[in-house]
């Protein structure tokens, strides 16, 4: 036996040793010039003993090796630091026995000024190489996080589904081939389904990307369904794209429906109005480290996914869930302003900014509201909230200002580690992902925030796969490192902003029509179109209730042409009055005023049909609200 192993390890030495066939020269190679980088692309070689590639830079008379570059990546680029300078490069592939291909053509580029538009490729290409080509070679699925060292590779569900949406807009943004995107979304998929430990259908928040087994978060060790909720809106949203009917895609869509149908949303409400986070395998719904989650936070898609599901929906009262478990019993609507800015749910300043992103890279929170709010509005002003906290700057931070702002979950300093920045939790700390992630609601300001951490902070800041994670100019600190769950919003968030597309393709999922018809026993949303104020009256105007249907508070807002004697009330279906909201005298001007049901007398109304009327210099107007309990 010991002679057959040493005979063995010998033909295996001379057949290698023998190898002198080189890898194919890598195709589709390309430079890309942007305003002070540039980059080099190329398609990956299928060769099994491929090692690398290698990339060749003109110096002035000849191409000298410029960089090594890993075997699963296919991209390389350089900080140049000026426009107007042109650069040339040449690639080749080598092999295991150190057979290296013969050189590609030559391909140039030029550094120069950037458009908007391209400053928005340029990030989306970079960002969404995360997924591409540090996406796990055996799942498809992404990393939780990269660092230079790239010890870890576990696999993050709720990330992957952030990056099954940054393939839809990659395909999209022409950065891949629609059959590559299909290629990726059939391994995925099959993953999941052959391979991934799921608990009553729900993955967990880590999983290993070779056996597909579990691997701990803290205590969790079974089912997670709010990572999973995120992996379902990349799901839906990519198997409403891919609707060809290649095998590839006939396939990827079977599984899809196939895990889609298989999650028991109702398994995970435990007999509650609302859903537990975790479930175990070992310790159940009985451990510290699950409980009941509520809004306002990142977590609404895993309410609207559950009510939608096609065959495992909680068997309660949709509305009553919902009310339950998002709305937390009516508590998540608060009214206040913060810098003049009015915000509708949660408290404070509105929390971290990646809760105005995780659930709406796929649902589009545009013209409809639920019982609290109007989600878009409110992320929008939640996000000025932000920016407006970053412009005042009360604790006196070293770069903040009004191109340089975002605060959310994130890395942070390395005395912390990574928490969930916000202005309540502020330590200095500006997560790019916060601003470029904001796209959809503050497109000029985010774009200034993305030319200021690309132009002022350069390399420092950019990195392979785009902007890093955090930075801390007070601590003379950039995170080395990035995070799949800040990396897929950049790239999903801003092609929203430029297509709509992963909006139009998870919205036109047939089991989300019913979330938005309170008529079909599922709804949940009502059409809602925010008007904007005039700065100047033009007219006596009394405007629909916001929200509406409304508990337990509303705003009603109204103009003033000319000063007047204005009075305000409010009267039940029958005509009864119930009370004045407004009896005084006004000038000129846009006015709100708030109705609360709670505070009337001390008394609450029931559900059901009221009228407000406005009265003011011989004019009258009355319009119709609706309070649902």
């Amino acid at each position: 036996m010991k002679k057959l192993l040493l005979l063995s390890l010998f033909l295996v030495s001379i057949s290698c040793a023998q190898d002198t066939t080189p890898p194919a020269t890598p195709s589709g190679v390309n430079a890309i010039g942007y305003e002070l980088h540039a980059d080099v692309i190329w398609q990956n070689n299928t060769e099994a003993d491929l090692a690398g590639y290698r990339v060749y830079k003109f110096d002035g008379s000849t191409f000298t090796l410029s960089k090594t570059v890993k075997k699963y990546r296919s991209f390389h680029w350089e900080w140049i630091n000026t426009p107007g300078v042109t650069v040339k490069y040449k690639v080749s592939a080598y092999d295991n026995s150190g057979n290296e291909s013969p050189l590609s053509a030559e391909v140039s580029a030029k550094t120069h000024s950037m458009t908007d538009d391209e400053f928005l490729d340029m990030t989306q290409r970079a960002t969404f190489r995360y997924f591409w080509d540090w996406g796990d070679p055996n799942s498809g699925l992404a990393r939780e996080r990269w660092h230079p060292n790239e010890s870890d590779v576990t696999n993050t569900i709720g990330g992957s589904g952030f990056g099954i949406m940054a393939i839809v807009a990659a395909v999209e943004r022409g950065f891949i081939t629609r059959e590559q995107g299909a290629q990726r979304m059939l391994k995925i998929t099959t993953f999941l389904v052959t391979k991934a430990d799921r608990f009553h259908g729900v993955f967990p928040h880590w999983l290993n990307g070779s056996t597909g087994k579990v691997v701990n978060f803290g205590q969790q060790n079974g089912g997670d369904i709010v990572e999973t909720a995120f992996l379902i809106e990349g799901l839906l949203t990519a198997r409403q794209y891919f609707d060809n009917n290649s095998p590839d895609e006939i396939q990827t869509r079977a599984y899809i429906k196939q895990i889609w149908e298989e999650v028991d949303w109702n398994f995970y409400r435990n007999g509650t109005t609302g859903l537990y986070w975790n479930w175990s395998p070992t310790m159940g719904f009985n451990f510290s480290d699950t409980f009941v989650f509520h809004g306002w936070n990142e977590t609404q898609i895993a309410y609207i996914l559950a009510v939608a599901s096609p065959t495992k929906a909680p068997l309660i009262s949709p509305i009553e869930f919902y009310k339950g478990g998002w709305g937390n019993g009516g508590s998540i609507s608060k009214y206040r302003t913060k810098y003049d800015i009015p915000l509708y749910v949660g408290t404070d300043y509105g929390g971290s900014l990646f809760w105005t992103h995780y659930s709406y890279i796929g649902f589009d929170p545009r013209n409809k509201r639920d019982l609290y709010t109007n989600y878009f509005v409110h992320n929008k002003n939640q996000t000025l909230v932000n920016r407006a906290y970053c412009i005042a700057n009360p604790k006196k931070f070293a770069g903040y200002q009004e191109d340089c702002w975002g605060l959310t979950a994130s890395y942070s300093i390395p005395s912390v580690g990574y928490t969930a920045h916000e202005p309540n939790n502020d330590n200095g700390t500006i997560s790019p992902t916060a601003a470029l992630s904001a796209m959809p609601y503050t497109p000029k300001e985010s774009i200034a925030a993305l030319k200021h951490f690309y132009i002022i902070h350069g390399a420092d800041l950019w990195g392979d796969f785009g902007f890093k994670d955090a930075f801390n100019i007070s601590n003379l600190w950039f995170s080395d490192g990035y995070l799949a769950i800040d990396q897929g919003p950049i790239v999903g968030m801003i092609e929203n902003y430029r297509s709509e597309i992963l909006w139009k393709k998870f919205m036109s999922s047939p089991e989300i029509a019913p979330i938005l018809d309170f008529s079909s026993g599922k709804g949940l949303f009502f059409p809602d179109t925010k008007v904007e104020e005039e700065s100047i009256p033009t007219g006596f105007k009394l405007e629909q209730n916001y929200p509406n249907p409304f508990n337990p508070e509303t705003t009603i807002s109204y103009k003033v042409q000319a000063a007047s004697q204005v009075g305000l009330k409010i009267y039940d279906a029958l005509g009864r009055e119930v009370t004045t909201l407004v009896n005084e005298y006004k000038q000129p001007g846009n006015y709100k005023v708030r109705f609360n049901v709670k505070t009337r007398h001390g008394a609450s109304l029931q559900s059901g049909v009221f009228f407000y009327t406005l009265t003011a210099n011989g004019f009258t107007q009355t319009k119709k609200m609706l309070l649902i309990k």
